[in-house]
């Protein structure tokens, strides 16, 4: 099968979507379909265009057998409201070009965000007779108003007028999570065109790894400590400097040492923070190459998961996964009334409390210091947890058969043929 992927995010950027469109798209390779890719110059999460890619308006590339498709976008390191527009439409227009001129897709999956890009792909789908799947990665402009990220009211409007054509032109919606399905019923989308194929993770990749002999703990001389993860995205939604002020409580314990892994501009706030509050223990790094993630993630003893009160509920940070497969324990700072604490909870694999609640956070910490056998038990239910439920082998039949369902010689099945139980 011809599949095209039209996402924003791709490899080499190293977290959020980039990762796992990157090993879909590897993954139908290697399953004998043909896989094409349109996407934008790498710049995330430094938003600026990757050094390499600089002065190029399409690059053509193919790696791992992935024909890669990319285009220029108008990106900034500190947008403001016409930047983050800018970014949008440069996208839009500009993708565009190469997705038409490319081999003529059986189906077509994008991904959002970027929410302005169903109107790219809706066309392409159209003009070359192929079905479009929604991805959605996160819901649109909702959980940016929520947090108040997207406040103008015109651009409210525009955004939500963008999330209704985007629901009404996709053939089938693929959604991460149960409140996803929830907030998309509830907003009027017929219930057969969603389906729920959750993120997922390479546990051969990334797997349980001795803390003995760590090149990562040996490097940033961690031998000997109880080490606290949070490797990823440093923004408002995360509230980073609740985990500061909680090493800062816990700074009179010297075998206990936070790390914490992120883009240069937060780290930089971050470093401001530890200053402020006398955190000491923790030490700041930028994103490790991903081949050297499985060692990095084994080196931690807790990992963490941060949101800020406020994050809408159906938000499922794809650093769940990750952490649960590689064996580790978790200790999670969530909203109660949301995805990521229903699914830590379910797992088995972690502690949860109270967001920005530094305290809370510390007594947490401080517990499973004091209790390795706990420890133990709770990376145990996390990686199998993780095996069980978000192996990547496991999905990617999941996309194979909804691919399948929405083609039958080469022509758009009607969505209300295919039931989310078929898929």
């Amino acid at each position: 099968m011809r599949i095209l992927i039209y996402s924003y995010n791709y490899h080499p950027e190293p977290i959020g979507i980039a990762p796992l469109m990157t090993e879909l798209a590897e993954g139908l390779v290697k399953r004998g379909h043909q896989v094409r890719v349109v996407t934008a110059m790498p710049n995330y999460p430094e938003r600026q265009i990757y050094q390499e890619y600089r002065g190029k308006f399409y690059i053509n590339e193919e790696t791992n057998g992935v024909q890669i498709q990319r285009s220029y976008v108008w990106i900034r390191p500190q947008p403001n409201l016409l930047d983050r527009v800018l970014l949008d439409a440069s996208f839009v227009v500009t993708s565009f070009f190469p997705a038409f001129l490319g081999w003529r897709p059986e189906v077509i999956l994008l991904t959002s965000p970027s929410l302005p890009v169903c109107i790219p792909a809706t066309l392409l789908g159209f003009l070359r007779s192929c079905p479009v799947v929604l991805n959605l990665q996160d819901i649109l402009p909702e959980a940016a108003i929520h947090v108040g990220l997207l406040k103008n009211k015109l651009l409210i409007k525009v955004f939500t007028a963008l999330e209704k054509f985007a629901y009404a032109s996709a053939g089938k919606i693929s959604v991460i999570t149960e409140g996803f399905v929830d907030n998309l019923v509830a907003k009027g989308v017929p219930a057969q065109k969603i389906v729920q194929i959750p993120n997922w993770v390479d546990v051969n990749f990334i797997r349980p790894l001795s803390k003995e002999d760590n090149p990562f703990r040996a490097v940033h001389n961690l031998k000997g400590k109880f080490v606290v993860l949070y490797s990823g995205n440093i923004a408002l939604t995360q509230g980073l400097e609740t985990v500061i002020k909680a090493a800062a409580k816990l700074r009179d314990v010297p075998d206990i040492a936070f790390v914490i892994v992120g883009e240069a501009k937060g780290l930089q706030r971050l470093q401001q923070e530890c200053l402020d509050f006398g955190a000491d223990n923790v030490l700041l790094l930028p994103f490790q190459p991903r081949q050297e993630l499985p060692q990095m993630l084994a080196a931690a003893d807790v990992g963490l998961v941060v949101q800020k009160k406020n994050v809408i509920s159906f938000n499922m940070p794809s650093k769940i996964q990750v952490l649960l497969a590689s064996g580790r324990a978790l200790v999670a700072s969530v909203p109660e009334e949301g995805t990521a604490f229903k699914a830590i909870k379910k797992s088995g694999g972690g502690i949860l409390v109270a967001p920005e609640d530094p305290q809370a956070l510390a007594t947490a910490i401080l517990e499973l210091y004091q209790k390795p056998e706990k420890v133990q038990e709770l990376g145990d239910k996390s990686r199998q947890y993780a095996v069980d439920n978000y192996a990547f082998e496991q999905t990617l039949n999941q996309y194979e058969t909804l691919f399948s369902s929405m083609t039958a010689n080469g022509k758009a099945v009607s969505s209300s043929t295919i039931t989310k139980q078929e898929v």
